[in-house]
């Protein structure tokens, strides 16, 4: 028997793109589940039933938030462009959990890095993994 899928302690919240992420997931997991039963493939059905557990209970406690109208402050959904001490410059959004890839630009709201970034302004300055950065941009 697989073991389930750990559940975050933290509030579920996503973005709209998010939550159709997870609709998009929960419905190709159903195609594949009858492509298993079809084939009678026992150890795949409940790999498949159990992500499908997993992404069930995510689908019923998201909580979709808006990007907030105002862009003063790193907030959630927002994009935050920093540049780090030797000129480097990175960008991210802060997202939900299960929407977050920090290769394609967006980061979990829950990541420590987030944490740190939280309610900073264009011009504040933080300590990122030891080196210094600028907050340069929020849209």
């Amino acid at each position: 028997m697989l073991p389930e899928r750990a559940i975050s302690p933290h509030p579920n919240l996503v973005t709209e793109n998010g939550l159709r992420l997870m609709d998009t997931q929960i419905r190709e997991l159903e195609a594949a589940r009858e492509g298993a039963r079809a084939g009678s493939d026992s150890a795949l059905l409940a790999r498949i039933d159990r992500d499908l557990r997993y992404w069930w209970q995510r689908r019923a406690t998201a909580k979709v938030v808006a990007p907030p109208e105002k862009r003063d402050r790193i907030r959630f959904g927002l994009r935050a462009t920093l540049r780090l001490d030797d000129g480097t410059e990175f960008a991210f959004r802060l997202v939900g959990e299960d929407e977050a890839d920090p290769g394609a630009g967006s980061i979990s709201y829950a990541s420590p890095i987030a944490t740190a970034l939280m309610s900073q302004a264009v011009g504040d300055e933080v300590e990122l993994m030891g080196r210094r950065a600028k907050i340069t941009a929020i849209d």
